[in-house]
């Protein structure tokens, strides 16, 4: 073989190789970077917000008082969420004046993931990542 062909396959080996390494660490990288973006229980606890307790009337003139964790993904978003809590009220008052006793009853989780998509709407320093029920009473 020429020299010129042995030092072609040498570089493109060599090429191959360097692609080969690269790509396990960058998929190494990424996987660990994955499996970090879990919230600890104290990240939690410091990035939630605890609304307070709402009360409200149902579209068949019953009375609900609930109240709500809110989760977020971090300080700032948590800051930004306590100054919003107006627009939490306005969103949970206008979603439960729709619903009734029983529509109440069967749908609490659509009503923690509707204030979830609503919040979002409205940040801008971050994002609601959960919400959930803490207390609730129908009357």
């Amino acid at each position: 073989m020429s020299k010129l062909v042995k030092t072609m396959l040498l570089s493109l080996v060599i090429i191959i190789l360097v692609g080969v390494v690269a790509a396990v660490i960058v998929l190494n990288v990424l996987e660990k970077r994955d499996k970090g973006n879990e919230q600890t229980i104290d990240e939690i606890v410091e990035y939630s917000y605890q609304t307070p307790e709402i009360t409200t009337d149902l579209s068949d003139g019953s009375f609900v008082r609930v109240q709500f964790q809110i989760v977020t993904d971090g300080k700032k978003a948590r800051k930004e969420i306590e100054k919003r809590d107006f627009q939490v009220k306005n969103i949970l008052i206008k979603e439960l004046a729709k619903m009734d006793e029983e529509s109440f009853k069967s749908g609490l989780s659509d009503v923690e993931d509707i204030l979830q998509v609503e919040l979002n709407k409205v940040m801008k320093k971050g994002k609601v990542v959960d919400v959930y029920t803490i207390s609730k009473i129908l009357q």
